[in-house]
């Protein structure tokens, strides 16, 4: 039976220039696929992000993950030494345990991320497209898939936020409900601001502008999420028209002050305001909370809802490393299962071949007979096959799932009851003793 590998390198194994080095995403891979399936690999899938790079094989022994070590080592113009010793190596049962894991977010920098499942969906499309890709892997990376969807769907392991950009936007949502329609100001271009960006803009349906010191930037981060970009130095107009403020410059003193709100409250109408300050130092005088129907929140009142979400996170992955285990075992034994299916075959084989046989010594017998007669025949022959066949069939299953061990002996008793390898029989009944 053909045994599961994985390779790989991450962020607790190598550093960024490492990862880069061996990053196989974004190289001409159209011909080695990289480690299309050749020699030892029977079935391969790779996944490169920015915080790992990881091998999936399959193969017939340990030559296979050599074989993929040499391939992936080659493909970045390195020698395999150079590589080994920033790998990290999976067999069997601990390789499908990663993949569910990482599928799951549970290996992951940032536990309970999203976009790890997204990427290794990609993967798979990429590896199903070079037909890399076949029986076993096809089969691990939908289980992979389905865990991943439990996992969200039975924990909170994504839900509590754990970057300041993430809580501030989580924040806006609590406050509002829903930020469907909303006018929400981005302050700043820089990466927190493009986070807040991001989030915001996965299905919120909010009204996204962006405004900044330098309007070409502004202008960019604003194109990128479809945004509008506003001039900096109509900050005050662009304030009296917002319902919620992300601020994230790195300006050195505040860019907001109690006057300029002041005046902006006079012309809202003292409409409702929420202003996220996560800039450091800040970007909003702290007296500008003080003011009537302005709800002002700072980066310190964020980082004790994240650290608060961090420790909510490691709970909720004990119940998500459960349900990988639990799926894990459902897989591994499906796997197993694999080494029934020629056993099986044969069995059925032999049992079809000697209705056959028998059948037409029936029908010399006793002559022609009707297509009518001859189909109730041949669907009678069939159903004493199924049902003679049922039975060893079943305590097969059973064996294996008490082990690969057990099973693997039940298949070599089945193989040699029914003489599934056609070995010569003696004609003496008790070899060894005389006849009476």
């Amino acid at each position: 039976m053909h045994q599961l590998y994985l390779i790989g390198l991450n962020h607790r194994t190598a550093d960024l220039a490492i990862r880069e080095r061996f990053a196989l995403a974004g190289r001409e891979c159209g011909a080695c696929s990289p480690l299309a399936p050749q020699g030892a690999i029977v079935e391969s899938l790779w996944l490169s992000t920015c915080n790992r790079v990881e091998v999936l094989v399959c193969g017939p022994g340990e030559e296979t993950w050599r074989q993929a070590q040499e391939a992936w080592a080659g493909i970045c113009g390195a020698h395999a030494c150079e590589l080994e010793s920033h790998l990290y190596s999976y067999c069997g049962e601990d390789a499908v345990r990663h993949v569910l894991r990482v599928a799951s977010s549970l290996d992951s920098l940032v536990l309970g991320e999203p976009q790890i499942l997204g990427q290794l969906k990609d993967a798979y499309r990429r590896a199903v497209d070079d037909n890399t890709v076949k029986l076993i892997l096809g089969r691990l990376l939908h289980k992979a898939f389905m865990t991943a969807k439990r996992v969200r769907s039975e924990t909170a392991l994504a839900s509590a936020a754990v970057s300041i950009s993430y809580a501030a936007v989580a924040l806006a949502r609590r406050i509002f409900d829903s930020l469907s329609g909303k006018q929400v100001l981005l302050i700043g271009a820089g990466e927190m601001a493009e986070l807040a960006a991001a989030h915001l803009c996965e299905g919120q349906g909010a009204l996204l502008a962006v405004t900044n010191r330098t309007f070409e930037r502004a202008f960019a981060l604003a194109e990128r999420f479809k945004a509008k970009p506003l001039e900096f130095e109509q900050l005050q107009e662009h304030l009296e028209q917002a319902d919620i403020v992300i601020s994230s410059t790195g300006a050195p003193e505040p860019i907001i002050s109690r006057e300029m709100m002041r005046a902006v409250m006079k012309k809202r109408k003292n409409k409702p305001v929420f202003i996220i300050d996560i800039a450091v130092p800040r970007d909003v005088e702290e007296s500008v909370g003080k003011l009537d129907n302005v709800y002002l929140y700072a980066i310190d009142d964020l980082s004790a809802v994240v650290e608060e979400n961090r420790a909510a996170r490691r709970d909720e992955a004990v119940k998500a490393e459960a349900i990988v285990e639990e799926e894990c075992i459902r897989f591994c034994q499906w796997l197993r299962s694999l080494s029934l299916q020629p056993a099986i075959a044969d069995l059925v084989c032999r049992a079809e071949r000697i209705a056959e046989e028998e059948l037409a010594r029936t029908l010399r017998r006793i002559g022609p007979v009707s297509d009518e007669m001859r189909s109730a025949l041949e669907a009678m022959l069939g159903g004493v096959i199924k049902k003679l066949n049922h039975a060893p069939i079943s305590y097969l299953k059973r064996r294996f799932n008490e082990g690969e061990e057990a099973g693997l002996a039940a298949v070599g008793t089945l193989r040699r009851v029914f003489n599934l390898d056609g070995e010569e029989l003696s004609s003496t009944p008790h070899p060894g003793r005389k006849r009476s």
